[in-house]
Formats: structure tokens, C-alpha cells, sequence
């Protein structure tokens, strides 16, 4: 019978679509990346979710979240994207953990119970939290570097951590996850030199901030904020659930 997955299942096969209706899979970070991650995966055909971000969309996120429109600033963005998911898929579980991702909450998830963990978060103190976490739970994960500040979606590519170039957010990773023993990492990066934003939007926050009422970490509190399109973290999402879906059929071509 036909169904809103039927176009997949032709290359996916029968026996792939059953797997991703038994994954569950963890996405911290519903953001410019994240958010795509997500739809993509949810038209994909995975059948659990676990969705994890504290923060409202707020107006500058309209620039390049999948899911914030003028009707949903001020929502709670794992709200919005449960809703989006459950339109697409009502047959999905969805674990909303409206939560910021840190080592002192780290303990209260068991990374045991997901078939495949998403970094699409920005801070560099979870990111490698979460490789920790994935690695001693031997559950898959792919981390995304810096999609900030750039502008060629072509330039993006899949390796592991060790091999990657230019990427200032990637350099960290590598050497912190040396110092830890981490021998591999599965991410997307991108080659693109980061560019430098024409003015500092810092300052404007800092004396007209717009940030939802109730918002926990407001833009005011950065050091700096980067320029973003709609092209660029919306690219590395999507590559990150092609490789998810890959990963769970077990398709290695």
C-alpha cells in the first residue's frame, strides 16, 4: 500500500525502511543545522526522536531555521519541531528535552538507548561532552563543525575529525579529542576560510536585544555572533541525515 514514504522505500528497500521506523535517533541542537537534520530524517521515515534545545525562536532565526516563521517566534524550537514532525509522521515518537546540553546534565540521558546521536550544537565544551558520551555508550555519532560564517554549501564534506583542514572549530575539536583519547569522529566541515561579518551585531543586541521573553541564553550574553544564510547550515543539516540514514540501512556506497 502507498504511503507518504513510498518514494524512499524505491531506493531504500523494504527491509531499510523497517530499520528507520526502529531508530531512535538524538538530535541536540535544533538549530540552522539541526533543524534540517531533523525534517529530513522525519520524512525519512524514523520512527523515534529525541530532540534536544532550550531556546525560543526569536526573529534573526528566520534567516536560516527550518522552523521558525514569523507565527512561531517566541515558541520553544523542540515544540515547533515536535509539531512539524508529527505533521509529517504522526505514527512518530518524539521526545521533546528542552535543555542545554552540558557535562552537568549529561548524566540524566542514557546514550545507550539511541540508534544514532546528532551534534548540531555550537558549544565546543558539549560537542565533545557528546562524542564522550556516544563513545562510551559505543552508539554512532556524526558531529557538524562551523557552518557560521560562510557562504559556498558546496564546499562541505564527510570525514573524520583527524583529516580535516581550515575549519577553526574543527582545529579545537581535534586536539581536544586527542588529549581524550578519542581516535575517531565522523563529521561534516566545511573547507570555506571563514569570512569576517561586515559589522558587529553584538553591538546592536547589546542595546536592542529581541530575543523572546523567557529566552535562557539571549544573544546579549555572546561574544560575538556570526553571519548565517539559508544555504549554508541548512546543506550541512541535510548532509548529516543522508549520512544517518546511510549509516542505519548500512549502505556503504
Amino acid at each position: 500500500m502507498l504511503n507518504q514514504f513510498s518514494r524512499s522505500e524505491l531506493l531504500l528497500g523494504t527491509e531499510g525502511m523497517e530499520k528507520l521506523s526502529k531508530a531512535r535517533v538524538a538530535v541536540f541542537g535544533i538549530g540552522g543545522v539541526g533543524s534540517y537534520t531533523v525534517e529530513a530524517l522525519a520524512r525519512s521515515g524514523v520512527g523515534t526522536f529525541d530532540i534536544f534545545d532550550d531556546d525560543k525562536v526569536c526573529l534573526t532565526n528566520i534567516n536560516r531555521q527550518l522552523i521558525a516563521t514569523r507565527k512561531t517566534v517566541g515558541k520553544y524550537k523542540v515544540d515547533v519541531m515536535k509539531e512539524r514532525i508529527l505533521e509529517i509522521n504522526p505514527n512518530a515518537i518524539v521526545n521533546t528535552h528542552q535543555c542545554f546540553f552540558m557535562p552537568e546534565n549529561a548524566g540524566n540521558f542514557d546514550f545507550s538507548e539511541y540508534t544514532y546521536v546528532v551534534d548540531a550544537v555550537d558549544t565546543v565544551t558539549a560537542k565533545i561532552e557528546l562524542v564522550l558520551r556516544a563513545n562510551q555508550a559505543n552508539t554512532r555519532i556524526i558531529s557538524c563543525m562551523g557552518a557560521g560564517n560562510k557562504l559556498d554549501p558546496t564546499r562541505f564534506e564527510v570525514t573524520d575529525i583527524y583529516k580535516t583542514s581550515v575549519c577553526p572549530l574543527a582545529k579545537v575539536m581535534r586536539k581536544e579529542l586527542k588529549t581524550r583519547g578519542i581516535k575517531k569522529l565522523k563529521v561534516v566541515y566545511s573547507k570555506e576560510p571563514v569570512r569576517q561579518p561586515l559589522s558587529d551585531m553584538a553591538l546592536s543586541c547589546k542595546t536592542g536585544c529581541i530575543c523572546p521573553p523567557g529566552a535562557e541564553r539571549k544573544c546579549t550574553q555572546r561574544r560575538a555572533i556570526p553571519g548565517s544564510t539559508s544555504f549554508v547550515p541548512s546543506v550541512a543539516g541535510l548532509i548529516i541525515a543522508g549520512e544517518v540514514v546511510k549509516d542505519i540501512i548500512g549502505i556503504t556506497e
